[in-house]
């Protein structure tokens, strides 16, 4: 059926085309000629094809076209006749004399238009007589174009100011005059469409309608350029006019679209002085209409006005834009009492981007719409409509990039109650775009009370909120957000240790409600933050003055043992672990030898008990090693105790090749380059023994399995430690020693069971050519290994 119409559609286009074609042919010959009757006759017969009922606006348009293009034509031959001396007013009586009403009144206009270049009568009276006459026609859509067309053809000849058609008896007035009760006219054709036709055929010819808007808009536009409509004017005359003939058409499509209209073509300057007249108009409006896009579209238009020039925002204090901008808000959202929660947050966010454009400087005001936004959605819960959810992220976001400063946002007692209406994704994502603003800015958060108004901001990734199950979280972005709050630990900071030990205990108390999902990322980042305080207290034990609520590193130090215990839920043995030796190397520094040891106690009871895992112990002892290595605050008695455990956990290793490389590592903790007091040769002979005897042991084990004494790369690293120590000066090590290390390596690759292996060739080869290397050198080092035979 709507193919049928469509074809049909076309064959009376086309059928329309031909007929307008062969007139048109037949008025030019008559132009050519010089024949004036036959000219108006074939100009009328072809303007007839105009007067169908049969086509679509949109086919309609296409035949409206090939018209005009035509009547151009004509007009100039109506020029060139007047200049030849025919009379125009005759010939503007002439051509009343058509048959048919709707070619008459285009040629009327065309005529019309040469009337009025002659200068023969006012400007003013041929318009109004135009513009009178055209309401002959009464079809929407032939009227349409009709008045569009007389539009067209009189907008370069309205008496305006500077315009060659002003005398003493024209005025810009009559010149609005036309175009506004034009303007007029064609919105009751445009709005009487919609009750052309079948009910069941409505949306196809609001379609319609919509495609025809800008013949009526343009009206509006040859307003706004009319050189002599001054803001008095505007006020008084044409915006009161305008307003009230949008208010009266009730409807839904000319509403949204006339006043999208007057906001875009009229200057922001006049929208700022009648902005009572304006908004007025807003609570009139049907209850359908969008007005929640033409208050924003106002409130940008006018935001941008603001920004444009710091010249024009007293105006707006003049005007007092802001409370009359809110108040209208207020009335259209009880006006509309169904206005969805987009419309109310959409408002209130454009409300709010105007108020920081044009009032930067007060805070209150954007408070006080916050305030506002949230009175309107009290009661409604949490919202689930993705795009007012997305509205309020915009909404939050405004303060945000204005100030460029978190601090600032804080002070906004409303921001957080918005927040509560957000539900548990959309508030996270407003919580890492408040993180991220504050990286981005590198802000610094210096007090107690700040870092709780933050807290409160951000807590949907501190901790669950109500309605949230962690199952339904993508691990990712769990783990994106976590990392994303545990480097916002790090912007907290004030130099003052008093206070940054409060903000220290206001973090811990807060993820510590995090529960143990979220506590290996959010700890280990409060525990240096902590330690950060503590090397900046480092040397300071007790408070000279004997004030015991004074800050100390003994003081930190509890809580730090205290905080890295919360781990236990989770449980993270590694990582609490980790974090006990970076304790105790700070405690180290500070000479706080109990604290240190007790730190290391629970890394040990941590390894002892939790860590069972045997590539986990291979890293956690190498972790003990490396760090007991460096301690210098412990007595012989504590140190002894330490190396001595070191040293067992490390033969109790499940592999031999990780008992045999956590023993020769053990080495080092009995030979520390900078203490003379902790160089004991013996034991570091000892320990390389062992992990010779280990590797030993691994080379029989590999035999007895697979038939093959497995690789020599363990005995080519304890050749280099060996080399190590024998620089460093250890008299335990002996070249006798070395030497029989280099044979013990060199027999074992030759042997038949050996099995090859180019990367242990490689690196025995890389040591032997470091020996030689090292014998080259001469002096006190070439001495010490010439007697080594490679």
């Amino acid at each position: 059926m709507i193919s049928d119409g469509v074809e049909d559609e076309e064959k009376w286009l086309t059928a329309g085309i031909a007929g307008l074609q062969q007139n048109a042919f037949y008025m030019h010959r008559a132009l050519d000629s010089n024949n004036l009757r036959d000219a108006l006759k074939y100009s009328a017969q072809m303007l007839s094809e105009l007067r169908t009922s049969r086509l679509s606006p949109h086919k309609y348009y296409e035949l409206y076209m090939r018209s005009f293009d035509e009547l151009r034509k004509l007009e100039m031959f109506f020029k060139e006749e007047a200049r030849r001396g025919c009379s125009i007013i005759d010939l503007y009586e002439l051509v009343q004399h058509a048959g048919n009403i709707l070619p008459r009144l285009y040629l009327l206009c065309t005529v019309g238009s040469v009337y009025i270049k002659s200068k023969e009568a006012p400007a003013k009276d041929v318009l109004k007589d135009l513009v009178e006459m055209c309401r002959g026609i009464q079809h929407p859509v032939r009227g349409l174009f009709l008045r569009s067309y007389l539009s067209q053809v009189s907008r370069d000849k309205l008496p305006d100011i500077g315009s060659e058609y002003e005398g003493d008896a024209d005025t810009v007035i009559d010149a609005v005059e036309f175009v506004l009760q034009n303007f007029t006219e064609m919105n009751k054709l445009w709005v009487r469409m919609q009750h052309q036709g079948p009910a069941r055929e409505k949306e196809k010819r609001e379609k319609e309608r919509s495609e025809l808007r800008d013949l009526v808009g343009k009206n509006l536009h040859v307003l706004s350029q009319i050189e002599g409509v001054d803001l008095d004017m505007y006020k008084d005359t044409v915006l009161p006019r305008v307003l009230e003939q949008v208010v009266n058409c009730k409807d839904e499509l000319a509403q949204h679209y006339l006043m999208d209209c007057i906001i875009q073509v009229f200057p922001d300057e006049y929208h700022l002085q009648t902005l009572d007249v304006l908004l007025s108009a807003c609570p009139q409006l049907q209850p359908s209409v969008d007005i929640k896009t033409v208050l924003s579209q106002l409130m940008e238009r006018l935001s941008n006005y603001a920004a444009s020039s710091a010249e024009v925002l007293p105006e707006f204090l003049q005007v007092e834009a802001f409370s009359k901008l809110s108040n209208a808000i207020g009335k259209v959202i009880e006006a509309h009492v169904d206005m969805p929660t987009i419309g109310v947050v959409t408002l209130y966010s454009s409300l709010l981007t105007f108020t920081l454009h044009v009032h930067p400087d007060r805070l209150d005001y954007a408070d006080q719409v916050l305030g506002a936004c949230v009175k309107k959605l009290s009661g409604k819960g949490k919202i689930e409509d993705s795009k007012a959810t997305k509205q309020i992220v915009a909404l939050l976001s405004a303060p945000l990039e204005k100030y460029n400063d978190i601090v600032t946002a804080l002070k906004l007692s409303n921001y957080p109650r918005v927040m509560e209406y957000l539900d548990t994704e959309t508030n996270k994502v407003m919580a890492t775009v408040i993180i991220q603003s504050i990286m981005k800015n590198k802000t610094c958060i210096e007090t107690e009370d700040k870092v709780e108004a933050l807290f409160e901001l951000v807590k949907g990734l501190i901790k669950d909120l109500e309605g949230n199950l962690q199952d339904e979280i993508d691990e990712d972005d769990f783990k994106e957000e976590q990392n994303s709050f545990a480097r916002l630990i790090q912007m907290l900071y004030n130099e003052d240790p008093e206070e940054m030990f409060k903000i220290i205990c206001t973090v811990r108390k807060h993820i510590l409600t995090g529960g143990p999902k979220r506590l290996p990322f959010t700890i280990p980042s409060l525990i240096f933050s902590c330690l950060k305080l503590v090397r900046q207290l480092q040397g300071q034990d007790e408070n000279p003055f004997g004030n015991e609520t004074s800050t100390t590193p003994k003081k930190i130090f509890q809580l730090l043992n205290q905080t890295i215990e919360a781990l236990s839920s989770v449980p993270a043995p590694e990582l609490s672990l980790r974090l006990y030796l970076q304790c105790a190397e700070a405690a180290n520094d500070c000479d706080l030898e109990p604290v240190a040891y007790e730190f290391f106690t629970q890394a040990y009871i941590l390894y002892e008990e939790e860590i069972s895992d045997s590539k986990a112990q291979v890293t956690a002892i190498h972790l003990i090693i490396g760090t007991l290595q460096r301690m210098h605050v412990f007595g012989v008695e504590n140190r002894d105790t330490l190396t001595h455990k070191a040293t067992g956990y490390s033969a109790k290793l499940l592999k031999k090749s990780d008992q045999c490389r956590a023993v020769y590592a053990c080495s080092n903790l009995f030979w520390v380059d900078d203490q003379e007091n902790m160089k004991d040769g013996e034991r570091v002979l000892l320990c390389l023994k062992r992990a010779l005897r280990i590797a030993n042991a691994a080379q029989q084990m590999a035999n007895a399995a697979r038939g093959n004494t497995g690789s020599v790369t363990l005995f080519v690293e304890i050749l280099n430690k060996y080399l190590y120590f024998f620089e460093k000066g250890n008299p335990q090590i002996t070249v006798s020693t070395i030497q029989g290390l280099i044979e013990l390596i060199t027999t074992e690759m030759h042997s038949d069971t050996a099995t090859p292996d180019p990367a242990a060739d490689a690196f025995f080869a890389s040591t032997l050519r470091y020996i030689q290397f090292q014998k080259q050198k001469g002096g006190a080092v070439g001495e010490k290994y010439e007697p080594i035979k490679v």
